[in-house]
This record gives C-alpha cells, sequence and structure tokens, in this order.
C-alpha cells in the first residue's frame, strides 16, 4: 500500500508543469516590463510577462500614497511609442499614471500571467536555456527561454531598518511608507517620520495638512531642490545646461539658485553632500529632494526636524542628541531595495541587487540575460534600457526566424524530390 507521503508526491508532480518560450520572459509587468514588452510588440518578437501580483504596475496601484505625482514634467516620464495624453498635468498625478500605464498595456495587447512568482532563474548550460520555477496558486510550473528580461526593477522590497526598541514599543503603530495612504488616519497624532528623501518629505507634507504633528529625522545630508526655477522645471533647466557645461558647473548654477530660492536649508537641519545634486545622483544614485511645500512647512515650524534615533522606549523616542520625544506612531520613509539576488542565479548582478557592468551598458548581461530599471535614472532610464533590449533581442530573433525558415524550405525541397 502506498504511503501518504507518496501519494502527495505523485500530486505534487502532477501539478508541476513545464512551458517553453517561444521568445523572451520578461519578470515583472511594472513600467520597465511592459516598456519592453512594447518594444518586442513593434519588432514582432513573441514574449511572456511574469508579474507576481494581481496587476500591472503594482507598486504604483497597491503601495504609493494617495498625493504622489511624478516629481519630473510628464515629457520626461512618458514610455517608449506612446506619449502621455494631451490633458494630462505636466506632473501626472498617481491616478493618471496608472491609467497611462493601463492604456498603455491595452494599446500594445500586453496581457501579462499575474500571480506567477519566480522561485528561482538560472541559466541551464545542458539545454542552452533559461529556466524559471515559478509557483501559481497550487502549482508549480517551470519556464524555459532563450532570453531572461530582469524587469522587477530597483524598488522590488522594501527597506526596514533595524532600531532598537522600534518593533518592541511600536509594532501596532508602525508601518512603512509603502502602506501610508492618506494623514488622515492620523489627525491631532504625534507621527515620527523617518527618512527624509522625497517620500519622506512628501509624506510629512501630507500629515500636516490633514493637523497631524509630523516630525522628521534626518541622519544623513540630504540636497534639497526647487521642484521649479523661474517658471521652468529644476530637471529640465539642468538637463539644457549639461549640454553646454560640465556636471560640476551646472551643480554650482543649481546649488546658487536653490540657495536664492529656498535660502540656506542647512539652518533647517537639512545639511548639504559635499558633492553636487546632480553629480551624487550619477555616482551614486541618491536622487534629490524637490521641494513642493515641504519645506515651507519646516521653516514654519509645523514640521520638525531632528537627528538621528539612538533607541524607542513605552511611547517615546530617544535621540542621538540625548533629547526624548513623545510618539504616537511611526512612518519608515526608508526607501526600497532590488530584490534580484533572491531568485536570480548568477554573478551578473551585484550585492546590492544591480547589474555590475555600469551604465549606461548595464543593460545586456551574459548568456542572453537582459536588465531593465536598474540605471537609477527613473522612467527615462527604463526607456532607454527597454528600447535597446528590444533591438538587441530582435536582431538575433530575425536572423534565427531566418534560418529557420531557410532548413524548411530545403526540407520541403527534399521531400518533394525524393518523391518524384
Amino acid at each position: 500500500m502506498r504511503s501518504p507521503e507518496m501519494v502527495r508526491g505523485d500530486r505534487q508532480l502532477f501539478r508541476r508543469r513545464r512551458k517553453w518560450v517561444n521568445g523572451p520572459l520578461i519578470v515583472g509587468a511594472g513600467p520597465s516590463g511592459l516598456a519592453v514588452g512594447a518594444c518586442l510588440r513593434d519588432h514582432g518578437v513573441p514574449f511572456v510577462i511574469l508579474e507576481k501580483s494581481d496587476c500591472i504596475a503594482s507598486l504604483w496601484q497597491h503601495r504609493t500614497y494617495d498625493r504622489l505625482k511624478l516629481h519630473l514634467p510628464n515629457q520626461f516620464c512618458q514610455l517608449p511609442k506612446l506619449p502621455f495624453p494631451r490633458d494630462f498635468q505636466e506632473y501626472p498625478s498617481k491616478a493618471q499614471f496608472i491609467a497611462y500605464l493601463e492604456a498603455y498595456a491595452r494599446h500594445f495587447k500586453l496581457h501579462p500571467q499575474f500571480n506567477v512568482a519566480v522561485a528561482s532563474a538560472k541559466f541551464d548550460d545542458t539545454c542552452g536555456m533559461w529556466r524559471l520555477r515559478c509557483r501559481r496558486t497550487e502549482t508549480e510550473v517551470e519556464y524555459f527561454s532563450q532570453w531572461l528580461v530582469v524587469a522587477t526593477g530597483e524598488n522590488a522590497d522594501c527597506v526596514v531598518p533595524e532600531i532598537a526598541g522600534m518593533h518592541e514599543f511600536f509594532s501596532d503603530h508602525l508601518m512603512h511608507v509603502c502602506d501610508y495612504k492618506s494623514g488622515d488616519a492620523f489627525r491631532r497624532k504625534k507621527v515620527l517620520v523617518i527618512g527624509c528623501g522625497n517620500s519622506g518629505m512628501e509624506v510629512c507634507l501630507d500629515l500636516c495638512l490633514h493637523n497631524a504633528f509630523p516630525t522628521m529625522v534626518v541622519r544623513d545630508s540630504v540636497h534639497v531642490l526647487p521642484r521649479e526655477t523661474f517658471g521652468r522645471s529644476t530637471f529640465e533647466l539642468a538637463v539644457g545646461l549639461m549640454k553646454w557645461l560640465p556636471l560640476n558647473l551646472v551643480d554650482k548654477v543649481m546649488l546658487a539658485l536653490s540657495r536664492m530660492i529656498l535660502g540656506d536649508t542647512e539652518k533647517l537641519g537639512l545639511k548639504r553632500p559635499c558633492i553636487g545634486p546632480f553629480e551624487l545622483k550619477n555616482t551614486q544614485g541618491k536622487t534629490p529632494v524637490l521641494d513642493v511645500g515641504a519645506l515651507g512647512k519646516i521653516k514654519s515650524g509645523e514640521i520638525k526636524v531632528v537627528p538621528g534615533i539612538k533607541r524607542f522606549l513605552h511611547g517615546k523616542v530617544e535621540l542621538v542628541d540625548g533629547t526624548t520625544l513623545d510618539v504616537d506612531s511611526i512612518i519608515l520613509a526608508t526607501g526600497y531595495r532590488s530584490n534580484v539576488n533572491s531568485w536570480l542565479q548568477g554573478s551578473d548582478f551585484d550585492t546590492d541587487g544591480f547589474p555590475r557592468t555600469p551604465f549606461p551598458n548595464g543593460w545586456k548581461g551574459s548568456s542572453g540575460l537582459y536588465a531593465v530599471g536598474f540605471t537609477r535614472r527613473g522612467l527615462s532610464g527604463i526607456s532607454m534600457d527597454a528600447v535597446k533590449i528590444a533591438e538587441d533581442i530582435a536582431r538575433v530573433w530575425r536572423e534565427e526566424t531566418k534560418h529557420a525558415k531557410a532548413k524548411h524550405m530545403i526540407a520541403c525541397y527534399r521531400r518533394r524530390t525524393s518523391r518524384s
């Protein structure tokens, strides 16, 4: 008689399926994966998009706050081959951007396979293909493909720091910014926001607008720039200057303009890095904060700025300078990170989950591996990489298709002549 373990093993084997993909496999249905899919569609190359969540752009749909807008003008944020609608705001809202992505998927007939989580991916030397072990509900599926496009991006997983006492004393009043939607639930609350990037600044502003009392923890130096300079996008102005001036001089010009418009931010507890904002962005991937109103609240005292945290106590936090604060809730605006190393086997990515080959050539790895969305240059970087990846794959696809057709014609000719 067969044991229950053997029966379960047979059932598991029965549920495991194998699929050979005629074209590249794209992991991730965010802007990166959609952009590659659209470019491949334009070249006539078939593909499959795998997405672990239940929708496209799950980060935007499920893990962003309501007041979020794109920080750059829309001409720098649209994906390849389909511009934003003309009636969109210059800085599209969260709802507008999601609507654009959904329209983008419909326009290019992109149909990701949802709820498919990739457990592991490796290149199989035996068959010369990428082999992905995935789980979809109760079924295990192995996908095989000649090409693998990693499109999970820089922001796949939340970063949660370890600070003494944080989880012990605030487990019921602690959230990452990915779970924050609105300040409405924090009215009249003392909220500690850990992090001073764009998300931390905007969450503090949103809390103020909902009559909460935010305090922002600033552990490191940070560049704060006005979103607009003389009625023009600061980023657009900097890009224009880079065509004529070296990067270090552009940084000096932008910092001088920023000081003229915003004042001395160091007096507000926001110390600037020694490296200029755009050089820092290019070399270390640290994005400058584009102010949309938070700085005014800091100047008025509605947002308090404090240094780093030493430890948490019951309902309080002790800072590195020895002072203590009463706290009702904590929001971690501590960013995100790549999760590639948790499922991709190989040496093309470093320990931080980024391509080892530096920008602008990190889009192509070895053995048919590609990466999109890892440039630290936002949506414009995604678009550039997506175009290159699709062109590279399409070139090989056309050559192989041409050879396959030639072999088929020769085989047909031989069959005809042998029959005659």
